[in-house]
């Protein structure tokens, strides 16, 4: 797979090319894009006749990155997206859909360069604003586990949490990062947080929201202000295994739509 240079961290990069309307891909925090795969957060694999970029974030899959907590707040990501559409896709529209951190890295990248996206697909939104606090206090309190036990005291940590109905049927998964970076990239999250209402009323792009029901971490509640705030958007709430296998159905309309 190809590598691209972004300030601190070489990229992986994977671009399928059936021609047609330019798309790209995020993932989530301590995945990849080949855990996303796993976890049927891989809404591409609908895709035919596109342009489909994938990548791995810094510090995450196959993508390098530094111990420092600040390179991973989703604005530097956003940064990290615009330079490679400029790469893959420059002066083109194109179409972003990724879950959690990947929506919070489209969203601060759509307020800085909104003439750049024809169209969005946010996918569980995570907590923002008012529910952020108490996340980003879980996720310092995880870096520290990590730095005193170990990313294995992490994983089981995570098994504990209750999963959501819709992802019922998913396997269980190990997280796509070193123990070396782990603690940075979750002290980086604790500083991330979604861009300001402010601002998100002012992007004027198509917007499908993806959320499903009892999980704290990516809570109803950011995908129903963000379809509130959002002018042009649309929210669908998946509440079993069958309503998360209709998602990529989901985005292959909007890419279609949007195109």
């Amino acid at each position: 797979m190809p590598t691209f240079t972004v300030p601190g961290a070489e990229l992986d990069v994977e671009l399928s090319d059936e021609g047609g309307h330019p798309v790209v891909q995020l993932h989530g925090l301590t995945s990849s894009r080949r855990r996303d795969r796993l976890l049927d957060l891989d809404l591409g694999r609908g895709l035919s006749g596109t342009r489909l970029l994938r990548y791995d974030a810094r510090g995450h899959g196959r993508s390098t990155g530094r111990t420092v907590a600040e390179d991973y707040r989703w604005s530097v990501l956003a940064e990290d997206l615009l330079r490679l559409l400029d790469e893959f896709f420059l002066g083109e529209l194109v179409h972003g859909v990724g879950p959690s951190m990947g929506t919070g890295t489209l969203l601060h990248a759509v307020v800085l360069d909104p003439a750049r996206f024809a169209g969005l697909t946010l996918v569980v939104p995570p907590t923002a604003w008012a529910t952020r606090a108490a996340k980003a206090a879980d996720y310092l309190q995880a870096a520290d586990l990590v730095e005193r036990d170990g990313i294995d005291a992490f994983v089981e940590a995570g098994r504990l949490a209750p999963r959501p109905p819709a992802t019922a049927d998913t396997p269980d998964t190990l997280p796509e990062v070193s123990e070396e970076l782990l603690p940075s990239l979750l002290r980086g999250a604790a500083l991330a947080d979604l861009p300001a209402a402010e601002q998100l009323a002012e992007v004027a792009v198509p917007t499908t929201i993806l959320a499903w029901t009892d999980d704290p971490a990516h809570p109803v509640s950011t995908a129903e202000a963000l379809a509130d705030l959002l002018p042009h958007s649309r929210l669908e709430v998946a509440r079993t295994p069958a309503d998360l296998a209709t998602w990529p159905e989901m985005l292959a309309a909007d890419v279609a739509r949007h195109g």
